[in-house]
This record gives C-alpha cells, sequence and structure tokens, in this order.
C-alpha cells in the first residue's frame, strides 16, 4: 500500500508540474479563491462609498453645467429682451425728434407769417401817420401859403388900386375872392384837361 500511495502522491505531483509547466497561467486554487476575497471587498468598498461619492460629484457638475447653461439662456433672453427694448426707445426717441423738429418748423412759420403780419400792421400803421402828417403839413402850408398870398396880393392889389388896403376884413374879403377865384380857373382847366385827352 505504501508502494501505491507513493505511487498516487508521484502520479499527483507529475500532474500537479505538468499543469504548471502546461498552463503557467492559471493560478493555485489558494491564490485563486485569497483574490476573489479581495476582489469582492474591493467591489463592495467601491459600490458602497467610492461609487455614490463619484454619482454624486458628477450629478452636481451636471446640474451646475445645467445650471450655466440656463443662466446663459436667461442672460441671452434678457439681453435680447433689453436690446429689443433699447431699439423700442430709439425708435420712440427718433419719432418725438421727427415730431419736435416738425413742431419748431410750424412754430417757425407760425412766428414768421405773426411778424409778418405785424410788419404789415406797423407799415400801415406808418403809411396812415405818414399821410395824416401829410395831410397836416399840407394843410399848415396851405393856411400859411394863403396868408403869404393874402399878404402879397394885398399890398399888390394896393399898388394897383393907389389905395391903401390897411382895413383886416377888407383885406381878407380881397385875398377870399382871390383865392376862390384861382381855385375857380384851377377847376375849370381840370374839367377841360381830361376832355382834352379824350
Amino acid at each position: 500500500m505504501l508502494a501505491v500511495a507513493a505511487s498516487l502522491a508521484a502520479a499527483e505531483e507529475e500532474s500537479q508540474s505538468f499543469w504548471e509547466e502546461a498552463y503557467p497561467i492559471i493560478p493555485h486554487p489558494a491564490e485563486f479563491i485569497f483574490g476573489l476575497v479581495a476582489i469582492g471587498i474591493i467591489y463592495w468598498v467601491v459600490s458602497k462609498w467610492v461609487a455614490p461619492r463619484l454619482e454624486t460629484v458628477l450629478e452636481e457638475r451636471a446640474a451646475a453645467i445645467e445650471g450655466g447653461i440656463a443662466k446663459a439662456e436667461q442672460a441671452q433672453a434678457e439681453a435680447s429682451a433689453a436690446l429689443a427694448d433699447y431699439q423700442a426707445q430709439l425708435s420712440e426717441a427718433r419719432v418725438e425728434a421727427s415730431r419736435i423738429r416738425e413742431d419748431a418748423r410750424a412754430e417757425g412759420a407760425q412766428i414768421i407769417a405773426e411778424l409778418r403780419v405785424r410788419a404789415q400792421e406797423e407799415a400801415e400803421r406808418i403809411t396812415v401817420a405818414a399821410h395824416a402828417q401829410i395831410a397836416a403839413d399840407r394843410q399848415s402850408a396851405a393856411s400859411q401859403l394863403r396868408a403869404e398870398v393874402g399878404a402879397l396880393a394885398t399890398e399888390l392889389a394896393s399898388r394897383i388900386v393907389g389905395e391903401s388896403l390897411a382895413d383886416q376884413a377888407l383885406q381878407s374879403r380881397v385875398v377870399d375872392r382871390f383865392l376862390a377865384e384861382l381855385e375857380e380857373s384851377e377847376a375849370s382847366e381840370a374839367a377841360t384837361s381830361p376832355g382834352v385827352g379824350v
């Protein structure tokens, strides 16, 4: 029996060395079991503590990125709204400036028209005053001329008649008659002049 046990032990050693030589990458059963246990422990530690922490960090990063994208989209929307508001205000300002220009033009035209009316009224007033002044000057000149002509006529009549016409009433009648005759002769000449032209 001993020989059988020895032969079996020798056969087993041969088969082990055959397997070790033929398949050198196959581990020993004890090493294999130890490796499986170590991998199980590492798997359990990673799945219990490391993987949840990594998932939390990844979720935080994803939320931060999505929040950043949302903030960027919100900022873009606000910028678009601000641009639209600015353009609307600019358009309103242009319309207001155009309206102010038109109002200024209309007001300028109205002021010019008022100034023209005032100038026309002032010119008419000056013309009326000038005509009144001319009439007054003419009246004054006529009365002054009448007095001078009367004096000259009286003096001339005194020389012709040879009598002194010192009497004021007589002098006044002579002057009035002389002027009346003079006006009649001028009126008759004026009446005959248009008839001759026709």
